[in-house]
Parts: structure tokens; C-alpha cells; sequence
């Protein structure tokens, strides 16, 4: 008599396939963190490859014939960029921080919010690596329970969060998905980051001759915007507008300033005025009835960025301070760093993901309701899915 017949023998841990065991270790991230943001190369070699996923989305800028004139584009201004990128040590250090700033993040998450631990960050970049979509491919499959799209951008404009959101929708499009999803969309009015703006707006004036301080002009530079975008309802220059006014009404200083904008691309009517000519003409004549002729101390202060990228190392720190500066005969014209890892930004942070956790909104209604003009069906697509997708948490 065979008394092992009905026996099962169980195999030895090690002998379980490797997927089997993958299964076990994956379902530990209770909460994942989706930073999401524009994102940058992180070598010269990546640069090509930005650029063309930039110029073909056409939630950030709309071309003729884009899918041929925004790789012609993209190839003619490769080696131009790359140039920049050298100029500020080889690669865009957006990465770096924002992995850091999440790291901050979570660390603060698992001790202050136990219920919902073990929190994870995770970078969602829309041009360069890693690319959104690869991220959430990845948060599927360390098993997810509850995934917060968290944009980096505070002021939202269709152009950069809209862009990031509508890349998640497309990515899910035709794919099971398993996590749950609630989104923080803006966070422009956040009193830890408006504090934050505020300190190193401080700090830079310290900077400053003492007898020179109060004439100082500061000048809030944000990303500009094309005008036809603005006028079909894109909220983001009311919502810059908003932070620079409460930046103000913190600091309690008798200085002039204005909102200028950068970074314009084009031939087509952007956002003015922009932050050179705003110093241009600050610096020789009458800036707006409020500067008098000849001021020659300014301060620039990148509103819209949370950290270090091209747009501030090289357009504000080299194109306008350095070059432009010395050429219209600057005094002084000083840059406020982005918040990077301030303590007061980290703040910002941990600060907008608890009261998200525990507020029991999934999704602000205003991410889900449409520019007043909005012609554009991937964001009416990618609202509806918002809409069905968060209600069911």
C-alpha cells in the first residue's frame, strides 16, 4: 500500500517561479505618487528625442502638417539645444529633483499617514524618460492599490497637466486598469509654497546693497502661453496671477513688480510682455508708469517651475542675466532659485497629498469641466474617463 499516493509534495521556495514570487512582492505600494511633469534630457544624446515628442504633441503647441513639420523641427533645433544642455553641465537636472523632492515626499507620507503606507513616488515625465506611460506599466505592475496623479506643474494650464492627463487617458485606452486613481490637478494658492516663493525671494534681496533693496523691480517670470490657447479659456494666467499676488501679500514689501513670460516659440502671438523686453525696458525707460527711468536692480523669479531646469540655468541665468544683462547695463539683475528642496516646498507637498487623502474628493470639478471654447477631443475623451474612472474610488 502506497501511503504517499494522495500526497501533494510542495515545492521548495526557491523552485517557485520567479513571476510567482514577483506576485507576492508587488502588492506591498498601498499608495502610489504619479509626479507628473514636462520632464528633460538627461544627456545631449536624449535631446533629439525631447524635442520631437514635444513638437508632435499637439496639446502644447499646434503645428501645420505636425506630424512633418514637428520632426523637421525637432531635428534643425537638436544641435542648438544640445549646445545649451552642454552650457549647463550636460543634461537637464529635473530628474534629480524631482526624484528627490518625491523621496522627501514619502518619507514624510509613511509617518505622518500610516492608514495609507506604504506610500511610493513615481515619475511620470511627458517628453523624456522616464515617459509617462512606461511609469504606469511599471505602477501596474508593482501592484498599486491607489494611485494619486500628482502634477508638478501648481498652476494648471491644458498645455502641461492637461497634456500629462490625457497621456494617462490614451495609455488605458484599450488596457484593464487595476489601480484605483484620484488626482491633485492645481495647487497654486498652497500657503507652504507661496511661504516657500516668498523665503527665497528674501534671501535673493539679501543679496542686494542694503540702501538698494526697496527699489528693487521683481519681475514673477512664468512659461508663456500662445494667446489662441488663452483665449478659448486655459486658466493657468489667472492662476499664476493668483500665486504672484499672495507671494506679495506675504512678503509685505514696498517693491515694484510685474508677471513677464518666458520661453516663447514661434512666430504667433504669445503671453506679454516677455521677461526681456520686460528688462529691457525696465532698464531704460519707464516700465509701465510704475518704475522710474534708469532702474538698474531686478530680480527674476521662475513662479511656474519647481525646479531647476533649462528654462531657468540657461534662458534666465545666461541668455537674460548674463548676456542681456551686461549688454543694457544692469546693476544687478539676481535669480531666486526654484524650490527644490526647500523644506518649505517639501511642506507644499506632504501638505497637498494629506489633505487630498483625507478630504474624500477624488477629483476637482474644475479639471473636469472644459475651456469654455475647447475644441480639443482628447481633453472631452480624457475628462469623461477622469470623471467615470475617480467617481468609482
Amino acid at each position: 500500500m502506497n501511503i504517499f499516493r494522495n500526497v501533494v509534495v510542495c515545492k521548495p521556495l526557491p523552485l517557485l517561479r520567479e513571476n510567482a514570487l514577483h506576485s507576492i512582492r508587488k502588492k506591498s505600494t498601498k499608495t502610489g505618487i504619479l509626479m507628473l511633469n514636462m520632464g528633460g534630457p538627461r544627456n545631449t544624446d536624449e535631446v533629439h528625442d525631447f524635442l520631437l515628442r514635444l513638437f508632435s504633441d499637439r496639446d502644447i503647441i499646434q503645428l501645420p502638417c505636425q506630424n512633418i513639420l514637428g520632426p523637421w523641427i525637432a531635428k534643425r533645433r537638436t544641435p542648438s539645444i544640445q549646445e545649451k544642455y552642454q552650457e549647463i553641465g550636460g543634461g537637464s537636472p529635473i530628474y534629480k529633483w524631482t526624484d528627490l523632492q518625491g523621496r522627501l515626499l514619502t518619507e514624510r507620507l509613511d509617518k505622518e499617514c500610516p492608514e495609507t503606507a506604504p506610500h511610493k513616488h513615481y515619475i511620470g515625465f511627458r517628453y523624456a524618460q522616464p515617459l509617462t506611460e512606461d511609469t504606469l506599466a511599471k505602477m501596474e505592475e508593482d501592484g498599486v492599490d491607489h494611485c494619486i496623479a500628482f502634477s508638478q506643474y501648481p498652476q494648471y494650464s491644458c498645455s502641461t497637466t492637461g497634456s500629462s492627463m490625457n497621456a494617462i487617458h490614451k495609455f488605458y485606452k484599450d488596457r484593464e486598469m487595476k489601480m484605483k486613481w484620484t488626482v491633485i490637478d492645481r495647487w497654486c494658492s498652497n500657503p507652504f509654497l507661496i511661504q516657500c516663493f516668498a523665503d527665497n525671494i528674501r534671501k535673493e534681496l539679501q543679496k542686494f546693497p542694503e540702501e538698494k533693496r526697496k527699489e528693487v523691480t521683481i519681475l514673477f517670470s512664468a512659461h508663456s502661453l500662445p494667446l489662441k490657447q488663452v483665449e478659448k479659456g486655459d486658466p493657468y494666467p489667472a492662476e499664476v496671477g493668483t500665486t504672484v499676488n499672495l507671494v506679495m501679500k506675504e512678503l509685505k514689501l514696498p517693491n515694484p513688480y510685474r508677471l513677464v513670460w518666458q520661453s516663447k516659440v514661434g512666430p504667433l502671438p504669445w503671453l506679454s510682455p516677455s521677461t526681456d523686453d520686460a528688462i529691457k525696458d525696465t532698464l531704460k525707460s519707464n516700465f509701465t508708469g510704475l518704475v522710474q527711468r534708469g532702474r538698474k536692480n531686478l530680480m527674476l523669479v521662475p513662479i511656474a517651475f519647481v525646479n531647476e531646469h533649462i528654462e531657468t540655468l540657461h534662458e534666465l541665468d545666461i541668455e537674460y542675466i548674463k548676456e542681456f544683462g551686461e549688454k543694457v547695463g544692469a546693476e544687478r539683475i539676481g535669480r531666486c532659485p526654484t524650490p527644490n528642496d526647500h523644506p518649505l516646498f517639501i511642506d507644499a507637498l506632504v501638505d497637498e497629498v494629506k489633505r487630498h487623502l483625507t478630504s474624500g474628493h477624488t477629483c476637482s470639478e474644475q479639471f473636469l469641466n472644459n475651456c469654455p471654447l475647447c475644441v480639443n477631443p482628447a481633453c472631452y475623451a480624457s475628462k469623461k474617463w477622469f470623471r467615470k474612472t475617480t467617481k468609482s474610488f
